[in-house]
Formats: C-alpha cells, structure tokens, sequence
C-alpha cells in the first residue's frame, strides 16, 4: 500500500481496494490516453510509472488508447468546447503512442486496447440507453461545466457524452483500478456507477496530481513550451531537468523517479544538511535519460553539459542558418528572430538588454549592432539555445 500511495492524491474507495487486494490476484488496472498530440511528456508519465509500479507488484494493466473518445474530444478543463480529431489524426497519434509507452511499462504485463473495439459496435440505441444512464444535473456538477453552463458558454451536447464513455470503457474492460489525474476525478467516479449500473463490481480509484512544466506554475504543456518529451534528445532531457528549480526538482523526484522513497528522503536530509542539491539533480537527469536513451547517452549528456555550462563550450550539433540580405549588414535583432533564438524582435531587443545574448561567446550590450554580409558567427540566447548564422 505504501507503494501505491506514493505521490497519489487519492485512493477511493481503499477499504474496497484492501478487499480487491485480498482476493491474491492480480487487478485489472486501466489508465486512458486520448491520442491528442503525437509524443508524450514526463506530465504523462506520471500515470505510467504508477502503471509500471503496479506492474512490479503482479498486477496487469490496462493501457487505453482512446481513438474513439479523441474523436470527440475531451472537455476536461476546457472553457470551450473542443475541436474533435479526424480518424486519421487519431490513428497517427495512437501509433506513436503505443510505440512509446513501452519504455516504463512491461511488456509482459500490458494489454493495449482501443475503445473503438466496443464502442464502434454500439449503435443508436446502445448510445441513448447509454445517455439514460445520467441526468443534465449530474452532468453539471463536473466544475468545467458547471462554470460554462454559469457563464453562458455553449456546451455542446457530444460533450456530456465524453465522460459517459469513458465511464463505459471500464464495463467493457472490467477494470478493478482506474488511475487518471486529478482532473479526470468525475469520469473515474462515472466509471464506478457505471459498472453497478451494468452488475459490475464497482473499480476503486486512484488519482494523481498533475506534474508542473519547468516554470514550477503551469501544467506541464507542449503548447506552453515547459515540457520534456520522452523523446527529446538526451542533451535536451539533461539540460531541461537541471534548469528546475531546487524545491521543483524534490516534486519530481517522488513522481518521476524509481528511486525507492527512503532513497529520496536520505537525499533530502543530505541537502538540508548542506549537500549542493545540484548533485540529486545530476543523479535524477541521468536516470530519466537512461530510462528513455541508455545509460551511455546520459553519461554523454552529462559531459556536454558540463563543457557547455561549466566551461562555457559551444555545442557540436547546434543548428545552422543561412539568411540572405539585400544591404551590406543586417541588424542584429532581426537576425536573431529569423534564426528563432526569439519569437520577435521585441524580445530579441529585450535579451539583449537583460545580457543574455552572446555572439561567439561574447556578451552583447548594443542593440543596434549589425552583422556583416559575409559573416559567420554562433549566436547564443540563455544557456540552452544556440545557432550558427551566415549573412549571405
């Protein structure tokens, strides 16, 4: 149990599951992904290493591609509505998926599914039995819609559908444990009526909260740009999770790492003791890079990072532009969003003023500096982005 309940914000209904548990066999353990964007993130895998810890106990899980929920998109959190996925879309996504998730979990002891195998055989009928499963006032009482429906804002009627299939998904898979983040709370509960609904012993619960970005404020998000992918190269995984802050990277660590908790909480006191917690951070960079590389790619990245950041080394691999001008020079400003070190020339204006531009390692102060036609040099912005520029 302590495993279980390391780093989960809550397990419903534990009596129920002590009981499951009892039975000396292993549960039928479910977690859905809807197949929205074609990587995953660390944010995702939170769940999985919850699935893998499971696993390692003897139990059998559940990992749901949602190709027929993604099609209708998932309201979870959202003040609009949300534009489905085509088939295709979904399909692509769900390949990718599938490919991935076997970096954390076993083999041995996963089933892949995809609500498309029973849902696409309920027709008409099935779904509005389904809808009278639930009322317009049970549906509003999940917070997103019950803020939209105050505030006025459409909610489409396909959305009420989401978390009854959802819900459904568990009948069909018989599931004794569904594991979702904390804003998955009211479909993992729909699920439970569900399933009595249909004769069913109800799953249990157990929800887990959802992993800061790199910024230690916002959901970890690729469209805000504070993830690490599990795809990433290992320099990129490295030198992300070195940059966390010291109290963001202890968050981390209990929800990312297989460290076990007492390894963790030695580390800890070590820290508070005086050991630099740089030190962990190197430590739990270098794992997560083994898990999704190998052991010899962390060790390279660990290098690189310590002649990029140590001893001020340029990258081998950085990228490499070429940008065609019509005068003699180009401003430096321009140069630096074309190249995409910087969204805009306004932000460029601001780097430069805050000191975090280098050209060839060296700090620039001027604004209004120009490179020459001709010219070939390595620019720098912070301590991760870099391109090597031509002016032709």
């Amino acid at each position: 149990m302590a495993i279980i309940r390391r780093g989960c914000d809550e397990l419903l209904v534990e009596e129920e599951f002590a009981q499951k548990l009892a039975r000396n066999k292993p549960l039928r353990v479910k977690a859905g992904f809807d197949p929205t964007a074609p990587d995953l993130h660390l944010g995702h895998t939170v769940l999985l290493n919850k699935l893998r810890q499971l696993q390692d106990l003897g139990h059998h899980a559940l990992f749901l591609i949602g190709d027929f929920t993604g099609m209708i998109g998932d309201p979870t959190g959202k003040n609009t509505t949300r534009p489905p996925l085509s088939k295709e879309q979904v399909a692509e996504n769900a390949k990718s998926y599938s490919d991935q998730v076997f970096k954390i979990l076993r083999p041995e002891r996963t089933e892949v599914v995809f609500n498309s195998s029973w849902m696409g055989k309920l027709d008409s009928a099935d779904m509005i039995r389904l809808a009278s499963t639930s009322t317009v006032a049970r549906m509003l009482e999940r917070d997103d819609f019950g803020k939209r429906y105050k505030n006025n804002q459409p909610i489409a009627i396909h959305e009420f559908l989401y978390p009854l299939v959802q819900g459904y998904d568990s009948v069909a898979l018989k599931a004794d444990l569904e594991i979702g983040g904390t804003d998955q709370k009211f479909n993992l509960l729909m699920g439970r009526e569900l399933q009595k609904h249909f004769g069913q012993p109800p799953q249990c619960i157990l929800t887990m909260p959802l992993l800061e970005g790199l910024d230690g404020v916002n959901k970890m998000s690729k469209s805000l740009g504070n993830y690490v992918g599990i795809t990433d190269a290992p320099d990129q995984i490295f030198g992300k999770l070195m940059s966390v802050s010291d109290e963001l990277m202890w968050r981390y660590l209990d929800l990312l790492s297989f460290e076990s908790s007492a390894t963790i909480a030695a580390w800890r006191k070590e820290v508070e003791e005086g050991r630099n917690p740089r030190d962990i951070k190197v430590m739990f960079a270098q794992e997560i890079v083994t898990r999704f590389h190998d052991g010899r790619a962390a060790e390279a990245a660990l290098e690189d990072f310590e002649a990029r950041f140590r001893q001020g080394a340029i990258p081998n691999d950085i990228e490499e532009f070429r940008i065609e001008v019509m005068e003699d020079d180009a401003p430096l400003i321009q140069v630096l969003k074309q190249s995409g070190l910087t969204s805009s020339t306004s932000e460029a204006i601001r780097m430069i003023g805050q000191g975090g531009v280098k050209i060839d390692g060296e700090k620039v102060s001027d604004k209004a500096l120009k490179l020459e036609k001709g010219e070939t040099v390595v620019l720098q912005i912070g301590k991760r982005k870099f391109a090597k520029v031509t002016i032709a």
